[in-house]
Formats: structure tokens, sequence, C-alpha cells
């Protein structure tokens, strides 16, 4: 596994500092988020459908959102032909800019509603991996065990985030501004987790993601 430098890594995630931000947006943010967070988890989430048998025994069948098929679809063409359709990943990519406003909205980082289109103030890019030359066709299997110490530091970071995102709440109330140097924090904590999503989920690429806020 070889480590970029994070200027060039493959997966790059920006979010542009709001300055002076909405009080009333602010307070009411969790209230408002519902509705898009509702249409981010119907495309990404997991589904259940129930259904009683002859029996009369109540039987619960689950299955996953889009993106987890998009996951095991991505897993089998790169393992078996050695090819990454490029809708394919155009649409995982759309996604999950989609999910980056979200969460970008819900943690305060901006006033602006989500859009299904529009960039807005998130920027999120990931470079289409050439697949033949520069993905291992078996590495996939394994990506997802390779992230754990990831996901370990990124879950408490994840809890920093929560606290973090408490505290520009109230100063965001009583000032007016989210304070840069946590803002810099969150999306700092943003952008390590869209590393490991682009090599780990997104199979963009095969470069390890760095343990890095840059």
């Amino acid at each position: 596994m070889v480590t970029a430098p994070s200027a060039s890594y493959a997966a790059r995630l920006e979010i542009d500092y709001p300055g002076q931000m909405d009080r009333l947006s602010t307070f009411f943010r969790l209230i408002w988020a519902i509705p898009i967070l509702m249409i981010l988890g119907l495309l990404s989430g997991a589904g259940s459908t129930r259904y009683v048998t002859e029996a009369g025994k109540v039987v619960e069948s689950s299955a996953g959102g889009i993106t987890a098929g998009l996951f095991v679809a991505t897993v089998l063409m790169i393992l078996f032909r050695q090819h990454y359709p490029r809708w394919w990943f155009d649409f995982a990519l759309e996604l999950g800019r989609f999910g980056a406003r979200v969460m970008a909205y819900l943690l305060l980082l901006t006033d602006r509603y989500p859009s299904t289109t529009e960039a807005q103030s998130v920027h999120l890019e990931v470079a289409y991996p050439d697949v033949e030359h520069g993905l291992n066709q078996w590495l996939p299997l394994v990506k997802w065990l390779l992230v754990l110490p990831h996901c370990v530091v990124l879950f408490v970071l994840g809890v920093a985030v929560a606290l973090v995102t408490i505290f520009a709440w109230f100063a965001i109330l009583f000032t007016g501004t989210y304070p840069r140097g946590l803002f810099d924090f969150v999306v700092g904590v943003g952008r390590w987790s869209t590393r490991v999503w682009a090599y780990a989920f997104l199979l963009a690429t095969d470069v390890y993601p760095p343990f890095s806020l840059q």
C-alpha cells in the first residue's frame, strides 16, 4: 500500500467558509433537515419487507439500498471484468456529492438548503480510475478490512465533530459566525472520511488514504 500526499489524492473535498450565518436557520436546523435526510436515507439506506407465510408467521427480509447494490456490482465488475462502467461511477459520485451537501447542511457548515443537482458551497471531486492499469482486480475484496484502522479513528473524530457542532450551534446563535478553526476541523474530518469512502467503497483508487485532516 502506498500513501499519497493529500494534495494529490484521488478524492478531494472542499467546503466554502460561510462567513455570516442565519441564526433562525441554525436554530431550526434539525427540523428543516428532516425532509432531505429522508430522501438521502431512501437512496442510500437499507429497506425491509415484511410478509406473512401460509402458517401465519411474519417474515422480514432486508435489502441494501442503491449504494449497497452499486458497491457489490462494482466489486464484481472489477473482479471478473476489470471494468468500471463510467455511468456507474458518475452516478455513485453524484450520490456522494448529494450526501456531502446534506451532511454539510446538517453540521451547520452552510446555510444553503441541499440541492440535488448544484454543487453549491460543497466541492467533492474524485478522479475516474483506469481500472486495467491503475486498480488491482483482487484488492476490492479486502479494502473494507484494510480501512478498519481508519474507521476506529473516524469514529472517535465523529464524536468530536458532534461536540464541535453543538458548540458551533451556540456560537452561531450568539455571534452569527462559525468559528473558523472549528469549521476547518469539521471539514478536515469530512475530507478524511471522503478519502476512505473513495478507496474502500467507491473503489476509485488503490492508493491507501492518509491519516490526515488536510
